[in-house]
């Protein structure tokens, strides 16, 4: 009998010890998502890029040779451009990358996704994007004053239906 008192004891003992180390644990150490006087600006996109070479026709030799199901005039690659991108703030390059194609084939949306902590206040918020490796320098380019409020996220994206670079 005082053998099992002390089980339930102990048992209980246990039981305080972990729901104070969860209570605990739920409230502290405190987080902090940002500086109380900073921003937050967050790329987030999925765009495919142009094809990395245009379609050329198949002259008839090349057409003789193809079995009769794959004898398409046109040769047209499946490879897409990477999606590079160049977030500048007041001048300041703040983020300078490329972004890959997926699928096996490099023939899929590249997907990007950063977050950059700002500081709060009026900025001038320049985006680029090249989505074609042919061309040097931007195909898109979103420019937009800002004024930031602190803990505000401003979201980049790209959407081509809306003009490419949004800015919201």
């Amino acid at each position: 009998m005082a053998n099992a008192a002390l089980r339930y004891g102990g048992q209980g003992i246990l039981y305080l010890l972990f729901a104070a180390f969860i209570g605990y644990f739920s409230t502290a150490p405190a987080y902090q998502h940002l500086a109380p006087d900073h921003a937050l600006l967050r790329l987030s996109f999925r765009h495919p890029g142009q094809f990395i070479t245009d379609c050329r026709a198949r002259s008839a030799e090349e057409l003789a040779k193809l079995p009769p199901q794959l004898r398409a005039q046109m040769d047209c690659p499946r490879e897409r451009s990477p999606v590079h991108v160049r977030v500048e703030l007041d001048g300041k390059v703040l983020y300078d990358e490329s972004f890959a194609p997926a699928g096996l084939r490099r023939d899929g949306a590249a997907s990007g996704y950063h977050r950059l902590a700002i500081p709060a206040g009026e900025h001038a918020l320049r985006v680029q994007f090249n989505d074609d490796a042919r061309v040097k320098g931007p195909t898109h380019v979103g420019d937009r004053r800002l004024a930031v409020v602190p803990g505000q996220v401003v979201l980049i994206d790209f959407i081509a239906d809306q003009g490419g670079v949004v800015i919201r």
